[in-house]
């Protein structure tokens, strides 16, 4: 009888460490669930305001694309080689124009600068080359788009490309 009595005390005392192990586990747990649905937050957010940003430059680069064949739009002088205003943060922000006022959602108005360009290789064409810059929700989430347009006679020739690098 003795012995049962022991057994019975010992196993009463491993209750309370078993129960804290278990309670202890799901706090950590739940810390790490929580740790993660924060970092998946700020992740969606982010590709949001980038998909934002892309579309403020894909609509001004179409807007200032439109003006341009209209005639309604104006363009720096050609140079020969491919123009290199756009790559100099100053030249673009006081050369560029805006195609809107505002663009839904984004901070800063989109933007867009075009630049007559001198294709040697083909000289009785004109040519442009015109790059957009669209903002998302904050002045880091930006996107530079560029389309290249050459006008051959009554054709009209158009090369996208995404900028991966901000201009200096």
């Amino acid at each position: 009888m003795r012995r049962a009595t022991k057994q019975v005390r010992r196993q009463r005392g491993v209750a309370l460490p078993v129960v804290l192990l278990i309670v202890s586990i799901m706090l950590v747990t739940s810390a790490a669930w929580f740790e993660v649905s924060v970092f998946e937050g700020r992740n969606a957010a982010a590709v949001v305001d980038q998909l934002q940003s892309f579309h403020a430059a894909d609509g001004a680069l179409m807007l200032c694309s439109r003006a341009l064949i209209d005639g309604a739009a104006s363009a720096l002088p050609a140079q020969a080689g491919e123009p290199q205003q756009w790559r100099r943060q100053d030249s673009f922000e006081a050369f560029a124009t805006t195609p809107v006022s505002t663009w839904p959602g984004s901070i800063r108005a989109p933007q867009c600068l075009v630049e007559a360009w001198r294709i040697e290789t083909r000289p009785a064409v004109r040519a442009w080359l015109v790059t957009a810059r669209g903002f998302g929700a904050t002045q880091d989430a930006q996107s530079w788009l560029q389309m290249q347009i050459v006008l051959d006679g009554t054709r009209v020739e158009r090369h996208w490309r995404r900028v991966v690098a901000r201009p200096f």
